[in-house]
């Protein structure tokens, strides 16, 4: 156990710390599932209320990982690389649809 006051803090300070990040990271995860599973219904039922639902999922997906990014849970690359594999998934959708 700690002795220092510094060093008690710390300890405080690190748990509280990993607690938000591990809520931010679960919460990108829970987006972007929701986000593939949207994409999936948009993919066997295409209609414009799905393509409304998809664009929703895709924007509250980026908005967290974009968050996330702001407050050092996830590296600037790691945010993009996530951005760009869910924007991927709607293209590659996109493309099965119309052929």
């Amino acid at each position: 156990m700690a002795n220092t006051k510094s060093a008690i803090k710390r300890i405080r300070v690190a748990e509280r710390n990993r607690l938000r990040n591990k809520a931010y990271k679960s919460a990108v995860k829970t987006l972007t599932k929701r986000y593939h599973e949207a994409l999936e219904t948009l993919g066997s039922n295409p209609s414009e209320e799905n393509t409304k639902l998809v664009d929703e999922r895709m924007s509250a997906a980026y908005s967290k990982i974009d968050k996330a990014v702001k407050r050092g849970v996830l590296h600037r690359n790691a945010g993009a690389r996530r951005k760009s594999q869910i924007a991927k998934a709607r293209k590659n959708d996109e493309q099965a649809v119309s052929a």
